[in-house]
């Protein structure tokens, strides 16, 4: 396992953390501080960091939903408030009556008030040699500030997964079909590489095939969600967890994978009621086209092609009786552009019912952001490969995220690594 960490120095590049006009800095009576939000915040994706390591520090939070944008209050800290000086993050000295005051605006209105109690530890599932740069969640992780450990087969089959409270999956295919990149990007040595490395860990853990490896990784995952975990997945992660978990028993792998061909009825045999996420969906057969099923609703296999992108619009939940949701969404932006993935959207029709849409995009089959429950824990899915980065292709250029500090994108991103510090209680979800 390998530990990112961070310091709350981030760089000379950023600046000092804005002050609310009128707000008196050496006041006794300013005893708290307010992280905005909304469109005065000069860096969003630092200021989950900011917040993360006030709690690392066991100081308390509040999360204000619906408040300028999903707000944060805390008592005030010189620790905090240096940190956010030196994160380039803005911040407001308020005082006791102003604290009333908003809360009196929160009880009047769509918001709500969610104390936050203890960063959550985190783990990213990658392959140890995975880009930091070519996975977004790990981008913002980084550049937020935000610790984590770096973990794949080896430790998710040992069950080191109990060690986390918050897991995240890098763009895995665990169909184990090497993301269909076999017969187009035939020779590249980065894809010679992967096949290697999986290879190697499938004959060391005594399996017969990589697909039989990812699939007992895919249960091991999804046991992790049932034991009060929190799942995070984008990409084409989110698809093939769930077709490994339904295709247990079934092959659903190509020859080149496996050494012998996908089950012909697969579609037929599959058992939906083993996944989290998806149901009754249709298998793609053919190796040759870049699409593992009809979960993703921008992909069109007849001709291979995918459709256009547009925006996509969050759904506004209430904050009192969806608080849950309501974290989720926190933004500064209610539309958001779209952005290609391996897996870039989810087709409506294979949703199971009792799946929360949380964005979507309108007059459209399809949605962008969903996020669910089984046992004891939640699982969070959301569509595309790089919110910054609506084309993304093998081999481009890492995304400068310094050039993005307001992201709403990646804001969705980040709320998902504070949501398991939020206090629990019984929630509508």
């Amino acid at each position: 396992m390998k530990r990112r960490e961070f310091i709350s120095a981030l760089g000379s590049s950023v600046g000092a953390a804005a002050v609310a006009p009128g707000v008196l800095l050496g006041s006794e009576q300013n005893n708290w501080i307010l992280i905005p939000m909304d469109n005065v915040q000069t860096d969003h994706l630092r200021a989950y960091g900011v917040c993360f390591r006030n709690l690392q520090r066991e100081q308390a939070a509040e999360w204000l939903l619906n408040y300028r944008g999903g707000s944060f209050l805390a008592p005030f800290d010189s620790t905090l408030e240096r940190d956010a000086m030196l994160s380039g993050v803005s911040v407001e000295r308020i005082s006791d009556n102003q604290v009333l005051e908003l809360r009196g605006q929160i009880q009047a209105n769509n918001m709500d008030a969610v104390p936050l109690e203890k960063a959550p530890t985190v783990a990213v599932y990658a392959p140890p040699n995975a880009a930091p740069w070519d996975d977004a969640v790990t981008m913002a992780l980084e550049y937020a500030g935000i610790e984590y450990d770096q973990i794949w087969d080896a430790e998710v089959l040992d069950g080191g997964l109990s060690d986390y409270e918050w897991l995240h999956l890098h763009h895995e295919d665990f169909t184990g079909q090497y993301s269909k990149f076999y017969l187009t990007y035939a020779g590249s040595p980065w894809l010679s590489e992967m096949v290697q490395m999986n290879t190697a860990m499938m004959r060391s853990r005594g399996f017969e095939s990589v697909p039989a490896l990812k699939k007992a990784v895919a249960l091991r995952i999804k046991e992790f969600v049932g034991q009060k975990g929190f799942l995070f997945a984008m990409c084409a992660a989110t698809e093939t967890l769930d077709l490994a978990l339904a295709a247990e028993d079934v092959d659903i792998a190509a020859q080149y994978s496996d050494g012998d061909p996908m089950d012909p009825n697969a579609s037929e045999k599959v058992d939906w009621s083993r996944s989290m996420a998806f149901d009754n969906v249709r298998l793609e057969y053919s190796s040759a086209i870049p699409s593992f099923s009809d979960i993703d609703g921008h992909q069109v296999n007849n001709p291979p092609v995918r459709q256009s992108l547009a925006n996509f619009k969050i759904f506004n939940f209430s904050a009192k009786i969806d608080p849950v949701p309501t974290m989720l969404v926190q933004n500064h932006r209610e539309i958001i552009p779209d952005f290609y993935g391996l897996t870039t959207s989810f087709n409506r029709e294979r949703l199971k019912p009792d799946v929360t849409v949380l964005a979507y995009e309108e007059g459209t089959p399809w949605v962008k952001y969903i996020h669910g429950e089984y046992g004891e824990g939640t699982w969070t899915f959301f569509g595309g490969h790089d919110p910054e980065d609506s084309q993304h292709q093998v081999g481009d250029p890492p995304t400068d995220l310094s050039l993005h500090t307001n992201s709403p994108g990646y804001r969705l991103i980040l709320n998902n690594v504070l949501f398991p510090a939020a206090k629990k209680r019984e929630l509508k979800t």
